[in-house]
């Protein structure tokens, strides 16, 4: 199980109770993030998907089941399209896909960046929870959909990767790769989610060999985190199978 930016392990709190009862739970904590923290930089893709095969060839018997959300997801990806043979299956929440530019994500993100350089972690964290469009759910139903919980992960974030300059690793196309992958795929989106995740998701899906979607009514960016009592049953439904 593996957050997306600015998260941290506790992201899954609503899955752990649940899917403990039949798998074992491994969560991470990403380069820069939790109790990661102090793990040193740059904190890019392809150090985040190296971070994940280095902990998953320790303490996970291969093939396993992976979930990740957004970045998270993005990093599983990147790793199964090299290392098909390590996955069970991959549960793809909003998933970036490695590669190739989102628009609306890449301006908010900038100017966090660039917030926390120059104003500090409290005026970034500001901008990243009342501008990102990905929030947008939790801020309007607030008590449904734990904002104050999400918020306080947020807090606990100290910015590594915000406030890191130093240039990331590039990545290569794995458009190829993705073509012959057959690991069982599940993406996942909310119905209010931006257009851009929405968009990554439908080229995803036309690659991926063996991929099937899911759109949670009333959900936004973080269906996982917002209504937990509809994905859950999803995620085991396919797991289960596979």
């Amino acid at each position: 199980m593996v957050h997306g930016v600015s998260q941290d392990r506790r992201f899954f709190s609503a899955q752990v109770g649940e899917f403990s009862e039949h798998y074992r739970l491994i969560l991470i904590d990403l380069p820069g993030h939790g109790l990661s923290a102090r793990a040193p930089g740059p904190y890019g893709l392809e150090e985040f998907a190296s971070a994940i095969d280095g902990v998953a060839r320790i303490t996970a018997s291969a093939p396993f089941h992976f979930w990740g959300t957004h970045i998270g997801a993005a990093a599983g990806l990147l790793l199964a399209a090299r290392h098909p043979e390590l996955f069970s299956s991959l549960v793809l929440e909003a998933p970036v896909y490695p590669g190739r530019p989102l628009p609306a994500v890449a301006n908010i993100i900038a100017r966090v960046a660039t917030a926390a350089r120059e104003g500090g972690m409290a005026a970034a964290r500001e901008i990243w929870w009342n501008d990102s469009e990905w929030f947008s759910v939790m801020r309007s139903r607030p008590r449904e959909c734990r904002s104050a919980e999400q918020r306080r992960i947020i807090e606990d974030f100290q910015g590594g990767p915000w406030l890191d300059q130093r240039l990331t690793m590039p990545i290569a196309s794995i458009d190829d790769a993705l073509a012959v992958c057959k690991v069982p795929t599940l993406i996942m989106n909310g119905e209010h989610d931006l257009n851009d995740f929405l968009a990554v998701a439908a080229q995803l899906a036309a690659i991926l060999p063996n991929c099937q979607r899911a759109i949670v009514g009333e959900a936004g960016g973080f269906p996982l985190w917002e209504f937990p009592d509809r994905v859950n049953p999803i995620v085991r439904g396919f797991l289960r199978a596979h």
